[in-house]
């Protein structure tokens, strides 16, 4: 990977100087009038000009166009990163449609269900994942057209592959007069209380005001270039590749976020990140040499996940130049709902404060509420709302889930437990939802029951999250066997492996004679946790 060179990027204008969006294709529309031979992202072996990246999406919209979809249609992408995925989005969105990730460890079943509760008609497949899709092929009851792409656009021959091909016989296309702020432009599925996935439909209007709110404090300048390493289909990874199409800078994407790629972005120029923390750790338990380089990030924003207090400790140590902000959002907010800057990270007068959330974005309101709903005092603990012109439109497909946690008024009740202090500053402690948060990825410990209790072994079972200093947190399963049956914790985890994303399978299994039960048959699940966590700060 090349090193990138900067200047030209901000030669004639600013992002300061360009009109606030409305739509999210509008700053790539922008920059390839105002900065057309300037570097706009780089994917390994390519890099493509501000008027190249914009002449590709027009070329997709004309190709998707021609395939029929237009407004309140669904595409879909599945595949590792790759920036064929930001195109699909910003040129369904110019449609009126919407593009719906999927995340590309699924397991068979897991992308059958995303992709068919999306509506999504055509579906663009990385290369390698193309036998998870011939799988289930007859399954996919509204795709018409699979198009495949690869990493380098070509084919095992050396020809451009079946992406490349479709946009060079499509004839470019504008944004359609029909589309709407409020359309739904992206589809990011999170795992809900069935323990089913839900898709959160992001609008125009939530994802413009989240590039406009959520890097408040750390805009890109001069000589900046983004690195792009969080997956796309994480609302942290599309949500922030839109920062540096905002500001008009470079972007290095990496395909996943291993060690030898981002140390290659880092060498090619790439000084602004945002990371889960389990990158972090890897960094700090590699050696000097990895330690150094890494002290090249000017900043590096940090969330999805736990960040173990002496974790952060020893990298604010290592790197006393770097600029670090953690976040706290949900996809039902398009990202980021509160920031802790860096001031707040290295304030001597309140070293407690490391350890909140921070202070809500710019338009976010927040509200912590008690079990009667009414707001709770500062230091008291109760559900987090928040709302803002980055919530969500809804659930697709679900409006009864989504009357359960959008008030009339347009709060968002996240299920999150926490408290503010007397400066206004959030503390995450623990969540109403049985969500587990392993290495940045969501797992809903339903649906991991729900696989848990067909092993024929497995009478009960229960599933929690358990800290975890490389990931944040892990998941373990608590189970209890059936009569005369036997199975070792190896076994457990292999059923489960076989049947869900490995992600989301069990690390470790527990067998205890009974789960613990509340007189009513609940299992309590707080007291299979409380030994893990007593010694923690937060339970998250």
């Amino acid at each position: 990977m090349n090193a990138i060179s900067t200047p030209e990027s901000t030669s004639s204008t600013d992002a300061a100087e360009a009109p606030v969006p409305t739509y999210v294709d509008d700053r790539l529309a922008w920059w390839a009038r105002q900065t057309p031979d300037a570097p706009a992202m780089t994917y390994r072996s390519r890099t493509w000009t501000w008027a190249q990246w914009d002449e590709r999406v027009r070329r997709l919209a004309g190709a998707l166009a021609d395939a029929g979809i237009g407004r309140g249609d669904v595409v879909s992408f599945l595949d590792k990163n790759h920036p064929a995925c930001v195109e699909l989005s910003l040129a369904a969105g110019s449609l009126g449609a919407a593009n719906a990730i999927v995340n590309w460890r699924s397991a068979g079943d897991e992308v059958d269900y995303a992709v068919n509760d999306s509506g999504a008609r055509i579906l663009l497949v990385g290369a390698e994942l193309l036998p998870t899709v011939e799988a289930i092929r007859d399954r996919l009851t509204h795709v018409e057209r699979i198009v495949v792409v690869t990493p380098e656009g070509v084919d095992e021959a050396g020809q451009p592959d079946e992406y490349e091909q479709w946009l060079a016989a499509a004839t470019p296309r504008g944004r359609s007069e029909d589309v709407d702020v409020e359309d739904t432009c992206l589809v990011m599925y999170s795992s809900g209380t069935t323990g089913r996935p839900k898709g959160v439909m992001l609008t125009h209007r939530n994802m413009v005001s989240h590039t406009l709110n959520a890097h408040d404090g750390w805009e890109f300048g001069p000589g900046d270039v983004s690195l792009v390493a969080m997956p796309l289909f994480h609302v942290g990874g599309s949500s922030y590749v839109l920062f540096g199409i905002h500001d008009g800078i470079p972007s290095i994407m990496t395909r996943e976020p291993d060690g030898a790629s981002l140390a290659g972005a880092i060498l090619a120029g790439a000084n602004k990140t945002f990371l889960v923390p389990a990158v972090l750790a890897q960094v700090l338990q590699s050696g000097p040499e990895a330690i150094q380089l890494f002290g090249a990030l000017t900043s590096y924003t940090y969330g999805a996940a736990p960040m173990p207090p002496p974790l952060l400790r020893a990298a604010m140590a290592a790197w006393p130049g770097t600029d670090f902000i953690q976040v706290y959002g949900l996809t039902e907010v398009a990202g980021v709902a509160t920031h802790l800057m860096p001031d707040h990270h290295r304030d001597a007068e309140h070293p407690e404060r490391l350890v909140s959330a921070g202070v809500p974005l710019p338009e976010m309101e927040v509200r912590v509420v008690g079990p009667t709903g009414e707001d709770v005092a500062p230091g008291e603990s109760g559900e987090i709302w928040l709302r803002g012109p980055q919530v969500m439109k809804g659930y697709l497909n679900k409006p009864e889930e989504t009357a359960k946690v959008l008030t009339e008024d347009g709060w968002f009740r996240t299920g999150d437990v926490g408290r503010t202090d007397d400066g206004g500053f959030l503390y995450v402690h623990d969540r109403i939802k049985d969500m587990i948060i392993t290495g940045g990825e969501n797992v809903y410990s339903p649906e991991v029951e729900r696989v848990l209790a067909e092993h024929p072994a497995v009478l009960e079972c229960a599933v929690i999250g358990v800290p975890d200093e490389r990931w944040g947190e892990s998941v373990k399963a608590v189970v209890a066997l059936k009569p005369d049956t036997e199975a070792t914790a190896e076994e457990i985890v292999a059923f489960c492996r076989e049947r869900i994303a490995h992600f989301k399978a069990p690390r470790t299994v527990d067998v205890l004679p009974a789960l613990p039960r509340n007189p009513t048959g609940k299992i309590l699940k707080r007291d299979l946790r409380a030994p893990y966590w007593q010694d923690r700060g937060s339970v998250i």
